[in-house]
């Protein structure tokens, strides 16, 4: 079996899907790609069993084949060739490989492509359609708050809620919840999922640039991700998600609105005196200022710095995890935000301005109790 491709092209397809492969995989075939050719259509599939991507290329053959490929090799060789068109030679005897560019040659071994373990289909599915840039705005606005607790798996994923009037993005950790939502993504059907953390991370550095439209289709097992020459099939959370909408305070009384960006640097200069344990910082808002203060009591350090800020409500005194409340205003682009809080024992809300008519977003951070400060 024979086939030419670009270097720099196959490199860019490859690149694309090389985020799936992982070192030491439980099945060592899983290290390699999968090239299967028919009809001069080149297929490159990646797996590790709970995600595989797929993309298509054009090259040239006379004949239709398949073989899997030891990756990380075949990535490092195309990474260093200029742009130029490549012969690659197949042994089907012995799963021998050569590559052949203008100055050289170079041998690997692969394997047999039928070790290569079967893709699943998504049947009986639901299917919903959704561009690139919703679709990124989504995962951006979510995936960060997801939770690493395996004990707790439901909350290392996103959980993803249609209904025929919008589709709701929830993700939390159990210290921060986020719940993003689209009224221009709908479903006749109302149905709901969760998918992966890392199937997420890896469409979100796949998406392209320009705004083009994402085929979703799922059901109760795997969900199935389509666009442009991309494809990517990933098995889903099977568990009960968290009530979310019964954690989210109804009465809040307190409502601060304040620049983002000033609020953002205020944080991130004061955290650096928290405790490095507890991340603790004092909010305190008496009329229309805001201070922001931390300390520790172990190296006897403490910073405090003022802002001005429009408040509704009695004075309260709260305290949050700095890094929590960082992270989260770092992942808003609205110039000013709205802070809503009911007491200093319960949850306080983030609401960012300058949202588009089509999203709104809401951020739950709870709170760190100010009798534990240290």
């Amino acid at each position: 079996m024979k086939f030419i491709v670009s270097s720099s092209s196959l490199l860019k397809h490859l690149s694309a899907i090389n985020g799936v492969v992982t070192t030491n995989p439980v099945v060592p075939i899983l290290e390699n790609f999968l090239f299967e050719i028919l009809d001069s259509k080149l297929t490159v599939t990646a797996s590790d069993l709970q995600t595989s991507m797929m993309t298509e290329i054009e090259v040239e053959a006379k004949e239709d084949g398949n073989i899997a490929v030891p990756a990380k090799i075949l990535i490092e060789t195309l990474k260093n060739l200029p742009e130029q068109p490549v012969t690659f030679s197949i042994d089907k005897e012995t799963y021998s490989i050569e590559i052949s560019s203008d100055n050289g040659r170079y041998k690997l071994a692969g394997e047999n492509a039928t070790d290569f373990p079967r893709i699943p289909s998504v049947t009986n599915a639901s299917t919903v359609e959704m561009s690139t840039d919703v679709l990124s705005s989504a995962i951006a606005n979510t995936i960060f708050a997801t939770s690493n607790d395996e004990l707790r798996p439901a909350m290392t994923g996103v959980f993803i809620n249609l209904s025929s009037t919008n589709t709701t993005f929830v993700a939390t950790d159990g210290h921060r919840l986020i719940r993003y939502r689209r009224v221009d993504i709908a479903s006749p059907e109302a149905t709901s999922i969760i998918v992966p953390r890392k199937a997420l991370n890896l469409l979100k550095s796949t998406l392209p640039t320009e705004n083009v439209p994402v085929s979703v289709e799922f059901n109760t097992s795997n969900a199935y991700f389509k666009f442009n020459n991309i494809k990517m099939i990933c098995r889903l959370i099977d568990e009960r998600f968290p009530d979310y909408e019964n954690v989210i305070p109804a009465d809040n009384n307190n409502d601060m609105v304040i620049n983002r960006q000033e609020f953002l640097g205020s944080l991130r200069r004061i955290a650096i005196y928290a405790n490095k344990t507890t991340h603790q910082v004092r909010l305190k808002l008496t009329g229309s200022e805001l201070q922001i203060s931390a300390e520790d009591l172990d190296f006897s350090n403490e910073a405090n710095e003022r802002l001005s800020c429009e408040h509704e409500g009695e004075d309260i005194e709260i305290g949050f995890n700095a890094k929590f409340l960082v992270e989260m205003l770092n992942n808003i682009s609205a110039k000013e935000v709205t802070m809503k809080f009911s007491a200093p024992n319960r949850a306080g809300l983030i609401l960012p301005s300058d949202l588009n008519e089509n999203e709104d977003i809401l951020m739950l951070v709870m709170p760190v109790m100010l009798s534990n400060y240290v």
